[in-house]
């Protein structure tokens, strides 16, 4: 159903402001007009109403009147210009000048004649239509020589005094008015047009965005309003998104270019491999068993490059897995049993405490292991690891060539090897998703140089007590 409320809302939002404004002007403006105008009116009464108390007629005047009426005297003007003079006798009788219009007789005027009120002030209406204010009291005269009490006298104005002064005010109220709601809705219009002029742009930008996927749009920002703040949001938004982008499309390249060498690796020892068959000519058994070792090694490298996607696949501000409690030093022990299958000739030395950490447990094991495998991955042969836990802090120390200072700062980053390690096996995510996983889990990683200048020292810190909860079996 199609209503005003529903018509209001399909209006644009600067023309509901512009209209908002004008009406709360026109209640306003419309209020102070009605206020103005009934006390002006109220004055003007009080006004009019004085000057009858106060008009008292000249007795002289008043006996030239009554023997007037009683047929003993010439009437003079009346002094009294916009009055209507008349007299009332307590039979309600009216004497009056010729040139004035009959005022009606009230209970209220014979009252006034019987001396039971001392005046009576009404509005009547006269003998030739016209509203009359009328005031009353008692007077005395001297007609044909004898006094007489039982009279009294009233005094009339016409409303006219009031109303055309009412009037023309009403007018000009109500012109004032209409110029102020005018003149307040062409204000309302300029100021939602430039309240809102952030929010087109805002809109323009948007829109812009939505067309041409351009996410380097900025917006000004003026002011600490609300309107500013949802500028900065938006442009922090798209930096944001910008910024996602471009990692995405960073990981899209570096992993392209880190699959290209083991494909082209695995392609050419397959054609080898092919053109051995169709030619005929057999491969020597030594170096077939090589270009097969090969191939399984390019297809194990591509499976753990493989994997280590799928985990970077996750945004990094997904949320981990179900945390739960899980004691470290038994996940760095399991770790460890895997470390020392794949360095058989080194030594590994362990020192665990007991600490108990909230975790998604298969990811912290990833994460350990991953630590452990680059400590294997860099000692020298039969040289030594050492492990370390305690209060939560885990040390993985070896004696390898270690880090420069230099590439220090860029050991976390994705697909990143060290120049050194180039042509050791890996795909530069190991680290990156040690990181992305201590993190989450509420702790701090690092890398630093060993004191004694050989070797590299790994330290994981994770939050956590040596005692596990109440509320948790200890493992």
């Amino acid at each position: 159903m199609t209503g005003p409320l529903h018509r209001f809302r399909a209006l644009p939002l600067r023309s509901r402001l512009a209209l908002l404004v004008a009406v709360a002007v026109a209640v306003a403006v419309a209020a102070v007009a009605a206020a103005c105008w009934f006390v002006t009116r109220a004055q003007l009464e009080h006004q009019a109403d004085a000057t009858l108390r106060s008009s008292n007629v000249d007795e002289r005047y008043l006996t030239n009147l009554y023997n007037y009426c009683r047929g003993t005297a010439q009437i003079q003007p009346s002094p009294y210009s916009g009055l209507t003079v008349q007299l009332i006798d307590a039979q309600g009788t009216v004497c009056l000048a010729p040139d004035s219009s009959k005022l009606p007789v009230t209970r209220a005027d014979l009252a006034v004649v019987n001396g039971e009120k001392g005046g009576a002030l009404h509005t009547e209406t006269d003998a030739d239509g016209v509203r009359v204010r009328v005031f009353t009291y008692q007077v005395s005269v001297v007609g044909t020589g004898l006094p007489r009490t039982d009279l009294a006298v009233s005094v009339a104005r016409p409303m006219s005094e009031i109303n055309k002064p009412l009037s023309t005010l009403a007018w000009v109220l109500l012109a004032v008015s209409g110029i102020g709601v005018i003149g307040a809705g062409a204000a309302g219009l300029w100021i939602a047009r430039s309240g809102l002029r952030p929010v087109d742009e805002l809109t323009e930008a948007v829109e812009h965005v939505a067309r041409t996927e351009d996410l380097t749009v900025r917006i000004p920002v003026e002011g600490e309003d609300e309107i500013a703040r949802l500028s900065r949001s938006f442009n922090s938004m798209t930096a944001s998104l910008a910024t996602s982008r471009d990692r995405q499309a960073q990981l899209i390249a570096d992993a392209g270019h880190e699959l290209r060498t083991p494909l082209t690796s695995l392609r050419t020892n397959v054609e080898l491999l092919a053109r051995s068959d169709e030619t005929g000519r057999a491969i020597p058994p030594d170096d077939r068993k090589a270009l097969m070792s090969s191939v399984k090694a390019q297809m194990t490298e591509l499976a753990s490059l493989i994997g280590d996607l799928q985990e970077l696949a996750r945004p990094d501000a997904a949320q981990p897995g179900p945390l739960q409690v899980v004691a470290l030093h038994d996940i760095t022990r399991t770790a460890l049993e895997r470390a020392r299958l794949r360095g058989p000739e080194l030594t590994i030395t362990a020192e665990l405490a007991p600490w108990y950490v909230r975790a998604e447990p298969a990811a912290l094991e990833r994460a350990v292991v991953n630590v452990l495998d680059n400590a294997v991955k860099f000692s020298p042969p039969r040289g030594t690891i050492d492990v370390v836990l305690h209060r939560g802090e885990l040390t993985v120390r070896d004696r390898g060539p270690g880090i420069p200072a230099d590439e220090l700062p860029h050991v976390f980053e994705r697909f990143w090897r060290s120049p050194s390690a180039r042509q050791l096996p890996g795909s530069g995510l190991g680290l990156s998703i040690v990181a992305r996983t201590v993190q989450q889990s509420g702790g701090e990683i690092g890398l630093r140089p060993a004191d004694d200048g050989s070797g590299t020292v790994a330290t994981i810190r994770l939050p956590g007590a040596p005692q596990p909860p109440p509320e948790t079996p200890r493992s």
